[in-house]
């Protein structure tokens, strides 16, 4: 079973970082581009950031474009989000998921996703 493991979040002031990681099991990251998205209380799921299988393509929303940063380590099955300059806007559950597609950005791409990280953003 493909399995897609969150971890990092928490409580943070603004204007504050914190860094989410994803673990992934062998067979569901090896060769395939990751995302993370976010969901905020009461809107839809959004998209935040995606790295290509070889980290050397990314993209980002333009909410955090030149905040967040993305990154991958193979080795270790795990893909980042390095977040700085937090804002309570940011305030989310963060969900990793594996692309499958070819549209970056499009939920319907990502075809694994994990349960999710809390992050709050205090004002």
């Amino acid at each position: 079973q493909a399995q897609l493991v969150e971890s990092g979040g928490g409580l943070v002031q603004a204007g504050g970082s914190l860094r989410l990681s994803c673990a992934a099991s062998g067979r569901t990251f090896s060769g395939y581009a990751m995302g993370w998205f976010r969901q905020a209380p009461g809107k839809e799921r959004e998209f935040v950031a995606d790295i290509s299988w070889t980290g050397a393509d990314t993209d980002y929303a333009n909410t955090v474009k030149g905040r967040f940063t993305i990154s991958r380590d193979n080795a270790k099955s795990t893909v980042y989000l390095q977040m700085t300059s937090l804002k309570p806007e940011d305030t989310a559950v963060y969900y990793c998921a594996r692309r499958r597609g070819l549209f970056i950005a499009a939920a319907r791409e990502y075809d694994y996703w994990g349960q999710g990280t809390q992050v709050t953003v205090s004002s």
